[in-house]
This record gives structure tokens, C-alpha cells and sequence, in this order.
């Protein structure tokens, strides 16, 4: 699957821990009905979330922010839950320890052998659907910063553009 391709995101809802097997470059283009899937969960809810990438083959800040908000939302909680993230590719690892992700997810490499879902295949389809609006691209980035505060100086220009294309919207 090239790069350019859109991301497909599959999931598991029926055990206690929430699937999600990526296919493809996750990134602000296609990742708004997996922002909406894992809100959903939270608020049925879920405290169980492994995602695996081991079919991904990239991805974006805004991708990255959905996560942080997730694990944030998770570590926060009256009964703080886990989100994993497994079968990460060289390139794709670094990007989460470059943001500081790693101190806030728990992230699985292929020696662990820990049950959690790797192998799984009764995967269900995400409905693919609209592109993230300026408010939820915003808020991923800013969940970026959040998670570590040194992001603040990569994405201070990002969220900058971002609050003034949301402001003029709503102005």
C-alpha cells in the first residue's frame, strides 16, 4: 500500500479491549471517523484501547493529537484506563517518541508478548467519511502540546493559523 493511499481504519468492539488495526497514511485527511469512533467509546465507557500499525504506513500531527487527547482523556479519568500502540514501524516510532508520545501511551514492540489483539482478524470496517474540520485539527495539536509541553514550540505556528481560521469563522 503506497503512502499516497487513504487510511483505512478497522475495528474490534466486541471483546473488554477496543481494536483498531490502521492500513495506510493516517493523517487530518481521513482520520475524523476515528476521532468520532474512539469519543464514542470514551463515552460508552471504554477504558481498553490497542491500536496496531502494523499495516500503517505514516502519519500526520493531526493523527498524532487524536491520540495524546485520547490517552490524556484515559489518564485523567476517575478509573484512568490504557491506550497501547503496537507494531509501530521504525519511522512511525520515531515520530511518537519525537513528540513525547512514549511517556503517555503504552507502546508495544514485537517482542512483547502481552495478549492485545495482535493476530486478531474479525476486524469491522470504520466508516469513512468527512475530512476534520479547522476546530478538531486545532484541538488535536493542542492535545500535542498538552501531552509535552516542548510540542509547543514545534506546533506554535499550526495552532496560531488554526484559533485565527476558527475565530474568523465564528466572528
Amino acid at each position: 500500500m503506497s503512502d499516497s493511499q487513504p487510511a483505512t481504519f478497522r475495528v474490534n468492539t466486541r471483546d473488554e479491549v477496543v481494536s483498531v488495526l490502521i492500513s495506510g497514511k493516517a493523517n487530518y485527511m481521513n482520520c475524523n471517523d476515528f476521532r468520532v469512533f474512539l469519543n464514542q467509546m470514551l463515552a460508552c465507557g471504554r477504558k481498553q484501547f490497542v491500536i496496531d500499525f502494523a499495516q500503517c504506513t505514516g502519519m500526520d500531527s493531526t493523527f498524532l493529537g487524536i491520540l495524546a487527547g485520547t490517552a490524556i482523556e484515559l489518564r485523567e479519568a476517575e478509573s484512568p484506563g490504557s491506550l497501547i500502540v503496537q507494531r509501530l514501524s521504525e519511522r512511525n516510532h520515531e515520530l511518537v517518541a519525537n513528540l513525547g508520545l512514549h511517556n503517555l501511551l503504552t507502546v508495544i514492540d514485537e517482542s512483547t508478548t502481552a495478549e492485545t489483539g495482535h493476530g486478531r482478524t474479525d476486524y469491522d470496517p470504520l466508516s469513512e467519511g468527512v475530512v476534520a474540520d479547522t476546530r478538531a485539527v486545532l484541538e488535536s495539536h493542542e492535545n500535542l502540546v498538552r501531552a509535552d509541553a516542548s510540542n509547543q514550540n514545534k506546533f506554535e505556528d499550526v495552532i496560531s493559523f488554526l484559533k485565527n481560521q476558527v475565530d474568523s469563522k465564528e466572528g
